[in-house]
């Protein structure tokens, strides 16, 4: 299972116990899907940054939980249709999925890591030493068809 956030804004005209009864529905839609709820943040009512439905402020509460990835889009399809649930954001945690992708990529390195091969200066200087002939040898080609050219 991974970690998510969901952050939830309400329509802020709702009284407590409308705005309790939607958030019921977001909680059970998570459960529904195989979620389980590990903490719950309620913001309150904050004012939006532009009007959404002609409202200006909403209730806003983050809702942190654990599922399967397959469960997200399903949570997500079904909380469209909610009524009075203005915007909605899933977001995986990313101090998890960065630790698990630390820990994968440190696994990754050790099993492919092979030490370089050492290679004697003398070694080195002829493999140059080569690679310059190699150059000189098409530039001299190069040369001599395009004086055959002309």
């Amino acid at each position: 299972m991974n970690k998510y956030e969901l952050a939830v804004a309400v329509n802020g005209q709702l009284e407590s116990d409308a705005k309790n009864a939607v958030l019921e529905k977001v909680r059970g839609l998570i459960t529904r899907f195989g979620g389980t709820i590990t903490s719950e943040d309620d913001w309150g009512k904050r004012r939006f940054a532009y009007e959404v439905h002609k409202v200006k402020e909403g209730f806003y509460v983050f809702i942190k939980f654990q599922a399967e990835p397959e469960a997200i889009a399903e949570i997500e399809h079904r909380i469209r249709i909610v009524e009075n649930v203005y915007r909605y954001l899933i977001v995986s945690d990313e101090k998890e999925l960065s630790v698990k992708h630390e820990e994968e990529k440190t696994e990754t390195v050790e099993s492919s890591y092979d030490a370089p091969r050492k290679t004697e200066p003398a070694e080195a200087e002829t493999a140059e030493a080569a690679s310059e002939e190699e150059t000189s040898e098409e530039e001299t080609a190069a040369d001599s068809d395009s004086k055959e050219a002309e």
